[in-house]
């Protein structure tokens, strides 16, 4: 469902040097990245702030060409037919919102309906299966705006979900969730996977949501991927009585030497 080879994605950025001189330099956010992820897994991607994920995220969605490899996912290249492309994937980013602001959240939803032509009777249904499970009922009529962090989170992935894409791509979704929202959303997530078959990626600093949720976990730091495997594997890494949480510390304090 998601075939990455080789990519790799660079920036030129200035840098002052000295009072009126700058300098010009090419820095690489990712580097000769490869891994697939086949129909209805659910796999963690995690890494360090700057590691690359969010590089990585922009590139999968076709909002950034890469410089560099290939890319495809549900069999379309992102960057080329970005159009065509959102129609089988939904995406949530945690600290940006795809809602109206001023409107109500049903409101949002029509609009999103009419976006990707979702028939009427089709996106009724969706809606009403998506309210009842993340429990949206309560506060549908009412502006994003006034929403709880916790209530506008679960409107954004019902929304990534009203056309029910194939693949689902998620950039902290659980961020500033209290417990109880962020353990619905877990759950909600877990069985969207299960029943659905919806391949899942996801990119998180709550190690809670991994542990909880994927199968699989890639590891990326300075734009290149250090482990991509189960998270089994990710714990037969280091002794046994040692949490998930100080794992990967490990393996970022590894990565982060130079080399």
């Amino acid at each position: 469902m998601i075939e990455v080879d080789g990519a790799g994605r660079s920036f030129t950025v200035t840098r002052r040097k000295g009072l009126l001189r700058r300098e010009r330099e090419v820095v690489h956010a990712v580097s000769d990245l490869s891994f697939q992820i086949a129909a209805g897994e659910f796999v963690g991607y995690l890494g360090p702030n700057g590691a690359g994920k969010s590089t990585t995220i922009k590139m999968l969605t076709g909002i950034l060409a890469p410089s560099a490899g290939r890319i495809r996912v549900a069999g379309l290249d992102p960057s080329r037919r970005r159009t065509a492309l959102a129609r089988h994937i939904g995406v949530v980013f945690g600290q940006r919102t795809t809602l109206w602001w001023d409107l109500p959240l049903k409101d949002s939803f029509t609009l999103i309906r009419h976006l990707y032509k979702v028939d009427q009777v089709r996106h009724r249904e969706r809606l009403a299966e998506l309210s009842d499970v993340l429990e949206l009922g309560p506060f549908l009529d009412k502006p994003v705006r006034q929403l709880s962090l916790g209530q506008r989170m679960r409107g954004d992935i019902a929304a990534a979900l009203l056309h029910d894409p194939p693949v689902l791509i998620l950039d902290e979704p659980t961020i500033g969730l209290d417990v109880v929202s962020k353990a619905a959303v877990r759950e909600f997530l877990r069985g969207v996977n299960a029943e659905r078959g919806t391949t899942v990626l996801l990119t998180t600093h709550d190690l809670g949501d991994i542990e909880r949720l994927c199968r699989r976990v890639m590891l990326i730091d300075h734009g290149r991927l250090t482990f991509d495997g189960t998270l089994d594997a990710l714990r037969a890494t280091v002794p046994e009585e040692t949490s998930i949480e100080d794992v990967v510390t490990r393996l970022y304090t590894r990565t982060a030497e130079p080399r």
